[in-house]
């Protein structure tokens, strides 16, 4: 987890912006995210409809339970709502000494509805301001804070350029904060950095941060004629904090949320009427199973459930199952299996060379002895039908098994370790599942039948511990592919499954 960052905001039942929209945020950079509710609202993209302020009272009883047990890294500001939650916080910040405030000074909605009471705004800016990390207005509020604090200039002050921003920054910044982030989305900017007058004169966004020494920043974005704009100052001050929650600098905070928010607008999935939400999640790749349980997701994939369930319930494979099976394509099978193996061993070797731990390494040495002793057990099989080693060494492998043994191979010198991983598993799994499916089948004849004592070698401790082991390395790594590798994984895996079932039509079963 990179941190615990608490929330001391409004809720917005539309879940773009408020509460919804930081916890979002935090989830997405792996932040601990806590609230502390201080206003519900009734709201969507079109606007605000109605406001509950929380007693301030309550407010705080929040704030410390979240305190006083988690713990807290920094804190972020949304929507306050009213005068004396701000001075309860302004007072628990001091108290607990929170090193890093972020404050989003939320005063006007992005549709236009007023936030905060002007005795509220005059609170901020006189308790809270002095022990803010980082302060993130728009221009707008930026306008508010200062004519609130009585700045004779501001009466005929016009913005013509990102130069005037800067000087906004400043005088802001003399009020107390450490750093302002005065957010430029407001004010399009044409490429000589002066406000544009006309949407086609529109072309860029300058985000500027003014430090504690007067050093100024900017952050320069390509201007986006979007409407998925809900929620963008919520979920800029959270990325700050959760940059600053993670240990980074404030300057590069800064500059990772606005490129996060960029990235959020560009790819916003066009929700509502009005100003719809970002993307929150633009850089989160979901994986569709959860960790420990890739395998039977896997085989239960549509796509891969009925050729997984062809190769386990195949006619030949049930023919083993009720002793029908007949002698010389059992014959024929287990001396080209014994073939297979030399090559699947190979296949296993490979995967230990393409190992880089020792661990992994290990685990495929494993899986290579326990292949050894499986091949002795096929050679002995065969003398009790009077076919020697040497003889099943000079017997000419079927094309299926060829094919078979070959697509593994090539699997492990052209793609990576666990792709080769892949392309060996439903031999691994599938000769297991199949022993287990026979053992508790009601066909399944086990006195008399030819056939048991192969099944009982695939129940034994040793290949399930060998199938543990391969299933443990795949549960392993899956977890760290994107999804769409996992698609190409999951192909692999279902070729694979088909060359299997080639194997067993290799003989006639009836």
């Amino acid at each position: 987890m990179g941190g615990r960052v608490l929330v001391i905001a409004g809720s917005d039942c539309s879940g773009g912006a408020g509460l919804e929209a930081d916890q979002k945020v935090l989830a997405a950079h792996g932040c601990y995210a806590m609230t502390a509710t201080t206003a519900l609202t009734a709201q969507n993209t079109t606007g605000v409809k109605g406001i509950h302020v929380i007693p301030a009272a309550f407010v705080q009883q929040q704030i410390e339970a979240c305190i006083e047990d988690v713990g807290v890294d920094v804190v972020k500001t949304g929507m306050l709502a009213a005068a004396e939650t701000i001075d309860m916080i302004a007072r628990q910040v001091a108290k607990h000494r929170i090193m890093s405030l972020v404050v989003d000074p939320v005063m006007v909605s992005t549709s236009g509805a007023q936030l905060l009471p002007h005795e509220a705004i005059r609170g901020l800016c006189k308790h809270l301001l002095p022990l803010t990390t980082v302060l993130t207005p728009n221009i707008p509020e930026a306008m508010l804070i200062l004519s609130e604090n009585g700045d004779s200039a501001l009466a005929e002050y016009q913005i013509c350029s990102v130069s005037d921003v800067e000087s906004i920054g400043r005088r802001i910044q003399a009020l107390g904060p450490a750093w302002v982030l005065v957010k430029g989305g407001h004010l399009p900017l044409r490429a000589d950095m002066k406000v544009a007058e006309t949407e086609d004169e529109k072309q860029l966004v300058v985000d500027v941060l003014v430090g504690p020494e007067g050093e100024i920043f900017r952050v320069q974005s390509p201007y986006q004629p979007s409407t998925s704009t809900h929620g963008t100052g919520c979920s800029l001050a959270s990325a700050i904090a959760a940059g600053l929650a993670k240990g980074t600098d404030v300057v590069s905070a800064v500059r990772s949320a606005c490129r996060y928010v960029e990235a959020g607008i560009s790819s916003a999935p066009k929700l509502g009427r009005g100003n719809g939400p970002l993307d929150h999640f633009h850089s989160i790749q979901i994986l569709p199973f959860s960790p420990g349980h890739f395998l039977e997701y896997l085989l239960q994939r549509l796509d891969v459930k009925d050729v997984w369930n062809t190769f386990i319930y195949h006619p030949f494979v049930m023919a083993l199952g009720d002793g029908t099976l007949p002698l010389e394509s059992f014959k024929g099978y287990i001396v080209q299996d014994y073939l297979y193996l030399v090559h699947f061993s190979r296949a296993n070797a490979l995967a230990a060379y393409k190992s880089k731990d020792i661990q992994n390494i290990g685990k495929a040495s494993e899986i290579v002895s326990h292949i050894i002793r499986e091949t002795q057990l096929h050679v002995n099989y065969c003398k009790s039908f009077d076919i020697s080693e040497q003889e099943m060494q000079k017997t000419e492998e079927k094309q299926a098994c060829t094919a078979y043994t070959r697509y593994l191979l090539d699997i492990g010198q052209s793609e990576d370790w666990l792709a080769l991983q892949m392309a060996l598993a439903p031999c691994l799994l599938g000769y297991g599942a199949v022993a287990h499916m026979l053992h508790s089948h009601q066909l399944t004849r086990r006195s008399g039948n030819t056939y048991w004592p192969w099944i009982q070698n695939y129940l034994a401790e040793d290949y399930t511990k060998a199938v543990r082991l391969g299933s443990e390395l795949l549960e392993k790594h899956i977890r760290l592919q994107s999804p769409s590798r996992i698609e190409e994984l999951v192909h692999i895996f279902i070729h694979a499954t088909r060359m299997e079932i080639g194997f067993w039509e290799m003989f006639p079963y009836r």
